[in-house]
């Protein structure tokens, strides 16, 4: 090995101690140079106390070897201050310890030159504290980003789609924390773009990214472009492809050899219906072929009951069940 020597000593045997193999305390060291001067008395009281906020003994390698750094820093001035932040957001003991696990970098941020800063412009947005909570444990990333540079810009491109209403843009941060981690030059400015292409004006835009905005943070040329060809390949025209988009957006991200086209098969050689059919009713893909669609269109076929794919699908599966029967 190339770490060796008697003042690295002590912590080669504290890793081997722990199970670490040689590639793995090589490249720890490469990553973190802190790591030559660490005596292994720091980095034991370092491992017991993540131990103690409940990360298993087993999970602490991973941890180390994605992020050796936090056996560098001390307990009482970097650690503890901000896990006693992170118990404030938490509702459960044990999300402390599944932040740390997933985002270890999360204590080379500063509990209050990072953290609270995040929490203020947040709440300016008119989230509320346990919400916040869950997005920042659900994505502990997040604490990373710059304010300035990443999120007041984030908020400005949601602003720029019209979604200018108190509340609106904290309701899309609620529900997909992860957006926040796009860039929007290379992401989410190019995938809005190429909606409008597909035809969707600003109030499509706006409900896509108030109710699908996964759909934003997909890539347009690899994974929405290939899917407006599969449609105009089986006889969508552009309008009724733009109709099909504006009313079920996912449409757009759902994978064609799994879901689109055994939809389509069934729609046009088992229920025998058009292309019309789905441009009225474009939630239709919305729904899984074994568990609806055959169903369904089963009873009512049995029943001899003539029906648009809206009624079909509009009841969920109970009230369907009570209204058609079942089978």
């Amino acid at each position: 090995m190339e770490v060796s020597g008697s003042q690295k000593g002590g912590i080669l045997w504290f890793f081997k101690d722990k199970g670490f193999d040689d590639k793995s305390i090589e490249n720890m060291f490469r990553k973190c140079k802190r790591l030559e001067t660490l005596e292994s008395e720091k980095a034991s009281r370092n491992w017991d106390y993540f131990r103690s906020l409940g990360i298993q003994e087993r999970k602490l390698p991973p941890v180390v070897i994605k992020c050796p750094k936090i056996l560098t820093f001390g307990v009482d001035e970097t650690l503890e201050p901000m896990v006693q932040c992170l118990k404030t957001l938490a509702t459960k003991p044990e999300e402390v310890a599944t932040t740390i696990i997933k985002f270890p970098y999360i204590f080379s941020h500063s509990a209050e030159g990072k953290l609270c800063p995040l929490l203020g412009f947040l709440e300016a947005l008119g989230i509320p504290e346990k919400q916040i909570g869950k997005m920042v444990l659900l994505n502990p990333r997040i604490i990373s980003y710059s304010i300035e540079r990443k999120l007041a810009r984030l908020v400005n491109f949601f602003e720029k789609l019209g979604l200018t209403d108190e509340g609106m843009i904290g309701k899309i941060l609620v529900k997909n924390p992860h957006i926040m981690g796009y860039n929007i030059e290379k992401r989410l400015q190019p995938t809005a773009d190429f909606l409008k292409k597909v035809g969707l004006g600003m109030t499509d835009l706006q409900k896509v990214a108030l109710n699908y905005s996964e759909v934003l943070c997909r890539d347009a040329n690899k994974v929405l472009e290939p899917n407006i060809v599969y449609l105009k390949s089986t006889g969508f025209s552009d309008k009724q492809i733009a109709t099909v988009v504006s009313g079920y957006p996912p449409v757009l991200i759902k994978s064609i050899k799994n879901s689109l086209e055994p939809k389509m098969k069934f729609l046009v050689q088992v229920m025998g219906r058009q292309i019309q059919d789905v441009v009225d009713y474009p939630e239709f893909f919305r729904y899984g072929l074994k568990k609806s669609l055959r169903m369904r269109q089963k009873i009512l076929a049995q029943r001899d009951i003539e029906f648009s794919l809206k009624e079909m699908l509009y009841y969920n599966r109970n009230k369907f069940c009570l209204k058609y029967g079942s089978t």
